[in-house]
């Protein structure tokens, strides 16, 4: 298996059996992604919350590819609104077995919601974090979220390899609150996320890097992978 950083929060995964995973599809808008929309291929969607900066592509990329689309029920909801049928609506703290492997839904301290053209804010339903066991591998991506003490909970309940944590601060947590997350989730490996696009969460993440353990920070560029065996 592999996993690619495209940006921002998006990732793909390249499964063994041939299987592409897509989360956060934040291209188009996204100065910083090394995709194209018309390029990019997908068989499941996974998002964490519907914010623009995270939905991204997904409607164009559903359409296009037929790929499922795994998110929350109210985001789920309108996507369907917007003629997407091929999906899969949870909710947080619930699991489900896929046939790429099992996604868990945890919580996110952070919103989730669009404007509309004339202005009105529709709810998505609750942001979240995603919890992958994909072909023996764990991988957490917290999705948009500021500390919570239940993450040393999730870094007992389940044995993670890789965290993607957001640093960028103002919208998430900051490097300090992340590098505190690291340490209760217990993740062999951390990938900061969600920083640098915008001016506003603008860090540097290779100090954040100086504040983990030895080795366990693993800064990505757009376009770099990660293989697991």
């Amino acid at each position: 298996m592999k996993f690619t950083f495209h940006g921002h929060a998006c990732f793909s995964f390249a499964l063994d059996d041939g299987t592409k995973l897509l989360i956060d599809p934040f291209i188009t808008e996204n100065p910083l992604s090394d995709l194209k929309v018309a390029d990019v291929q997908a068989d499941y969607i996974l998002l964490t919350h519907g914010h623009s900066d995270h939905l991204g592509d997904t409607i164009a990329i559903a359409k296009r590819t037929g790929a499922k689309v795994i998110a929350m029920f109210e985001l789920i909801e309108y996507l369907m609104e917007q003629g997407i049928t091929n999906v899969h609506g949870m909710n947080v703290g619930g699991s489900f077995r896929f046939p790429f492997g099992t996604v868990k839904m945890t919580q996110a301290l952070h919103s989730s919601s669009l404007q509309d053209e004339a202005g009105n804010i529709i709810y998505l339903g609750a942001p979240v974090g995603l919890m992958l066991a994909i072909d023996g591998h764990v991988i957490y991506h917290a999705g948009d979220t500021s500390f919570f003490e239940d993450m040393e909970t999730l870094g007992r309940t389940y044995p993670i390899e890789y965290a993607f944590l957001p640093i960028g601060d103002n919208f998430t947590m900051g490097p300090l609150e992340a590098a505190r997350a690291a340490e209760k989730l217990q993740a062999k490996y951390i990938v900061p996320i969600h920083y640098d696009t915008f001016p506003v969460i603008r860090q540097d993440p290779y100090a954040f890097v100086e504040l983990l353990p030895a080795n366990s920070g693993r800064v990505l560029k757009p376009g770099e992978s990660i293989v697991l065996k």
